[in-house]
C-alpha cells in the first residue's frame, strides 16, 4: 500500500502542545477550557443576520480568489484609519483567518533552506507552516523579566546570511506583551538592514489594556511588511475562517491570489459577508469584549497574587502565562487535567524560553476561568512548585 513521501515536508511538520491538550480535554465533558483561544460570546448579531440574508439570497457561490471587492475595500480603510498606513483595496487579499494568509506568504516569500526567525515564545503554528514550506524556523528571545517585549538588537544578533523573514506578534499570542512603537519601529529597521521580510501578526490588534497597539506597518517605508489580520479574536468568528492580509508589493498580491486558487479556489463566501458586515457595522461588542478580558486579567492576576503563584500581568490579547514551577509542563498539563479536570497549554509548545510556564486563556467564561485557576493553584502549591521556575517571572508588569 503506498505511504506518504518518507521526504514530504508534512512528515516533519510538529504537532501542537495547545491542540493535543485540547484533544485530551474534550473526552472529559466536564474539563474545564483554560487551552484555547476561543471567545466565549457569539458574533454580533448584525454578522449573524448579515450573513443569514446572504444565504437565503442565495449569496453564497465562489468569488474572487483575492476576495470580495467590496471586503478588501473596507479592510484598507481599517487599516488607513487605525495603522497609520494609508492602504489600498489593491494591496488587501482576503484569506480563510490569519493563519492561512501567513502560511501562504511562507509558501511564497520562502526558499527550501531559507530561515525565518520567530519569537520566543510563540505560536506554534508559524513554525508549522514554516516546515511545510521547507523553510528552516529559527527563535529570537523574548524575556519574561522584560514583559516577553523583544529587544531589538538580540533580534538582530539572529539574523544570519540565510534568514529570509521575522515574524512580529503584537499584542503577543501567547504572553499577551504589547510592543512600544519605539520597539516596533527598531524591528522595522533591522529588516530593513538586513533586506529582510516582516511578518506582522496582528490577530490582537484591537485588544490591549494598557498600552496602545502599534502596527509595524506604521514605519514601513519601502513595502517589506506584510500586515495579517483575522476576524475570529476580535469579533469572535474563530469558526467563520475570515482574514486579511496587507500586502504592499503587487507580485506578491498576485503570488497569494495563484496560491489561493490552487490550494481553496477562494476564501469562504459567507465567511467574507460576515467579515465585511463585521468591519462596517457597529464596533460596541468589541468595545465591551475587551472590557470583559480587561476584568477579567485584573481578576485571573488578584487570585494567583493571592495563592502565591507568579505569573506576568499581560497588556494585551487575551492569553496570561503562568510559572507552575516545573520545568516539564507537558507532564504538568496533563497531570492537571487528569487530577484537576482543567486544560492549560504546556509552555513547551511555545519555545524555551516559556520554560516552567503554561499558558491560560482569560476568553473563557469569567467564573470557569477563576475555578480553573483556583485549581492550578492548588495543584502548583500542593506540588511546592510555586516560582521555583523562572524565578525572573514577575508578578506585575
Amino acid at each position: 500500500m503506498p505511504r506518504p513521501a518518507a521526504a514530504s515536508p508534512v512528515t516533519r511538520i510538529p504537532r501542537s502542545g495547545i491542540r493535543t491538550l485540547m484533544e485530551l480535554a474534550l473526552r472529559d465533558p466536564d474539563a474545564i477550557h483554560l487551552e484555547i483561544g476561543e471567545p466565549d460570546v457569539a458574533p454580533p448579531a448584525h454578522v449573524v443576520d448579515a450573513v443569514a440574508a446572504a444565504a437565503r439570497d442565495g449569496r453564497t457561490g465562489y468569488t474572487s480568489s483575492l476576495g470580495l471587492d467590496a471586503l478588501r475595500a473596507a479592510a484598507a480603510d481599517r487599516v488607513t484609519r487605525t495603522h497609520g498606513r494609508v492602504t489600498t483595496a489593491d494591496e488587501v487579499v482576503v484569506t480563510h483567518g490569519a493563519m492561512h494568509g501567513l502560511a501562504m506568504a511562507m509558501a511564497t516569500l520562502l526558499a527550501p533552506g531559507d530561515e525565518i526567525l520567530f519569537p520566543d515564545p510563540g505560536f506554534p503554528n508559524w513554525e508549522m507552516a514554516a516546515v511545510a514550506a521547507s523553510a528552516v524556523a529559527r527563535r529570537y528571545p523574548t524575556h519574561a523579566a522584560a514583559g516577553f517585549v523583544p529587544d531589538p538588537d538580540e533580534v538582530e544578533a539572529c539574523v544570519t546570511p540565510r534568514t529570509r523573514a521575522i515574524v512580529v506578534c503584537s499584542p503577543s499570542n501567547p504572553t499577551g506583551a504589547v510592543y512600544p512603537d519605539a520597539v516596533v519601529a527598531a524591528l522595522v529597521d533591522v529588516a530593513r538592514r538586513h533586506d529582510l521580510w516582516l511578518l506582522s501578526d496582528e490577530c490582537y490588534e484591537a485588544i490591549t489594556f494598557d498600552a496602545p497597539h502599534a502596527s509595524p506597518l506604521a514605519h514601513d517605508t519601502d513595502g517589506r511588511v506584510l500586515g495579517f489580520f483575522s476576524l475570529s479574536k476580535t469579533y469572535a468568528m474563530t469558526g467563520w475562517r475570515a482574514g486579511y492580509v496587507v500586502v504592499p508589493d503587487p507580485h506578491v498580491v498576485d503570488a497569494l491570489g495563484h496560491l489561493a486558487e490552487a490550494t481553496v479556489a477562494c476564501p469562504s463566501t459567507t465567511g467574507q459577508v460576515g467579515a465585511l458586515a463585521a468591519l462596517t457595522g457597529p464596533q460596541d461588542a468589541v468595545a465591551d469584549a475587551v472590557a470583559s478580558y480587561r476584568e477579567r486579567r485584573d481578576a485571573a492576576c488578584a487570585l494567583l497574587r493571592r495563592r502565591g503563584v507568579r505569573h506576568v500581568e499581560p497588556d494585551g490579547a487575551f492569553y496570561l502565562m503562568v510559572d507552575v514551577g516545573e520545568a516539564d509542563t507537558d507532564a504538568f498539563a496533563r497531570r492537571l487535567l487528569a487530577r484537576r479536570g482543567v486544560a492549560v497549554a504546556p509552555g513547551s509548545t511555545f519555545g524555551e524560553h516559556a520554560a516552567g510556564l503554561v499558558r491560560v486563556s482569560l476568553a473563557a467564561p469569567r467564573d470557569l476561568l477563576l475555578t480553573g485557576l483556583d485549581r492550578l493553584a492548588d495543584e502548583v502549591v500542593g506540588a511546592g512548585g510555586a516560582g521555583v521556575v523562572g524565578r525572573a517571572v514577575a508578578a506585575a508588569r
